[in-house]
């Protein structure tokens, strides 16, 4: 669903780049309240292993192939707000570098594929957790239905940006049908990997998962009569040892997916390039302004080995994303930290 340049006029690209300007910027105030020193190191994994995964386009029709969007798993590993950063910096590594995704038409991606798939999942993730029994497995069954809706309300968003701007006269009844109709499909494939890799982290360090947050009632004692909540135990060695692994594991795992497993993902259009053209939107599609960039459409310049071209640009966008990514979070880290006072600090042992 990356839109190149050319697809949606100069007006309404400008708008959603200030929507997606202003979204940024909240997200990068709000973010502070959802990261910590265990957080930060993850919300830069999951923005590379976003980046490695949508390399792995799967065939979902005759022709027609589809990648994850990103938005559900990065709301509910780190939390909604971080998720619309790891999604924004993906966007950002893909369009500058990689020539995927049009640079005027960033604003339009960062809307369509950050904000609006975190939004509605994250909304969707929360509802379903509120009905739902306070368990593990129930959070795995709300990330899977809530990337599922996600891609098909990404579909719809973008039907209405070209509704408004698009520089085609097409029947946009037959783009959103086909548009929508697709990414049903495509968002079956986001459900599973979305789940899984969400089933796997619980597994492991259920704790590092936003969205899994308050599922046990913390321990209350009863003090001169009074219940009171006990003091949060410490985190062990162990714990801090299990987060390196984890770390190194979704890292390796990255650079794994990207740098070879992508050499056999589906070769198809995904769900907007086969729409687009079948109905006629890409008459006006422009070169994009990277198209000259070494690593343009994810092969290495002057490498003329296809297999080790393409692993070659994966591995270095994944290593250019999570550097990228941790050093934005470490930052919107840092000044949570500088926002604490002494005062608020003096009273958490209280």
């Amino acid at each position: 669903m990356h839109v190149p340049d050319g697809f949606i006029n100069a007006p309404v690209s400008a708008v959603t780049g200030v929507v997606a300007a202003g979204a940024i910027a909240v997200s990068l105030r709000a973010a502070r309240r959802e990261l910590d020193e265990r957080t930060a190191p993850l919300a830069g994994l999951v923005a590379a292993f976003i980046f490695a995964v949508q390399m792995l386009n799967f065939p979902v029709a005759a022709g027609t192939s589809g990648h994850l969007l990103g938005g559900a798993l990065a709301a509910i590993l780190v939390g909604p707000f971080t998720g619309v950063l790891c999604v924004s910096v993906v966007l950002l590594m893909q369009g500058v570098l990689f020539a995927d995704g049009g640079l005027t038409a960033l604003g339009v991606n960062i809307t369509d594929m950050a904000i609006v798939t975190t939004v509605v999942a994250y909304a969707v993730f929360r509802g379903l957790l509120a009905v739902l029994p306070r368990k593990r497995r129930s959070v795995t069954v709300a990330s899977f239905v809530a990337a599922l809706v996600s891609v098909p309300a990404a579909a719809v968003a973008f039907t209405f940006m070209y509704a408004v701007g698009g520089t085609t006269d097409v029947s946009i009844g037959k783009v959103a049908t086909a548009m929508i109709g697709v990414h049903l499909l495509i968002g079956l494939g986001e459900a599973v990997i979305t789940a899984l890799t969400v089933g796997a982290v619980i597994a492991v360090r259920p704790d590092l998962v936003h969205g899994a947050r308050g599922l046990r009632q913390r321990l209350r004692l009863r003090v001169n009569g009074e219940l009171v909540d006990a003091p949060a135990p410490a985190v062990p060695v162990a714990a801090r040892a299990s987060r390196r692994t984890l770390w190194l594991t979704g890292l390796v795992t990255s650079l794994v997916l990207a740098g070879f497993v992508s050499f056999y993902a589906s070769a198809n259009p995904d769900g907007l390039e086969k729409v687009a053209h079948d109905q006629g939107i890409d008459k006006k599609a422009e070169k994009h302004a990277s198209s000259d960039s070494p690593l343009a459409d994810y092969g290495v310049k002057d490498v003329s080995d296809a297999r080790l071209s393409g692993g070659l640009a994966g591995v270095i966008g994944v290593g250019v994303t999570v550097v990228a990514g941790s050093t934005v979070f470490w930052a919107v880290r840092r000044r949570r930290g500088s926002d604490v006072s002494p005062a608020s600090t003096a009273n958490t042992g209280a």
